[in-house]
């Protein structure tokens, strides 16, 4: 009698932890991504240049000044529609961004800048995604605010649009000037 019980339990007890595990997801907020970078330095890195091949740099570039790290490519619809509004935070706020080019064609890319404007201090060209696997990317776009040591101070997944960008990064960039 017990271990027909038992036997019987199995399935309800099953049923009743994969309902609690999806419960729970329903409120967890897909763009708000865990990294275990978040304090972390920038990790070490050799990339090229997205316009002059021949010019490679490294995590030296993220020194001197709080800046975003912006992962985008031109397969990615959400990046086409963020596009505008980082050119507007360069333009208008005079933010430093620094745009790193994601498991993409080069040629692509350089139409894309070329005809929606470039917002970047510098193009970084990540062809294999090696960096963004450094960063844990899970795909385009991403935003990583940097402060001016070269510490990951903020992950964000997901569309930088007004909203996201007074609401959320906006104070947090603040604080770290």
């Amino acid at each position: 009698m017990n271990r027909r019980i038992l036997i019987l339990s199995i399935p309800l007890l099953l049923f009743l932890g994969a309902s609690v595990f999806l419960y729970k997801g329903l409120f967890s907020d897909p763009t708000e991504l865990e990294s275990v970078l978040i304090d972390q330095p920038i990790p070490e890195f050799t990339l090229q240049d997205l316009h002059d091949l021949d010019k490679q740099h490294d995590k030296g570039i993220f020194t001197g000044q709080p800046m975003l790290l912006n992962v985008w490519a031109t397969w990615c619809p959400t990046c086409y529609a963020e596009h505008e509004y980082l050119n507007e935070l360069k333009a208008k706020e005079g933010i430093y961004i620094i745009g790193m080019n994601y498991k993409d064609e080069r040629e692509k890319a350089l139409r894309w800048l070329d005809n929606l404007g470039n917002p970047y201090a510098i193009d970084l060209y990540d062809p294999r995604g090696m960096l963004g696997l450094d960063l844990g990317v899970y795909g385009a776009p991403e935003t990583f605010l940097i402060d001016s040591n070269g510490v990951i101070r903020y992950r964000h997944v997901g569309d930088v649009n007004d909203r996201v960008w007074q609401q959320t990064l906006k104070p947090i960039f603040e604080r770290m000037e």
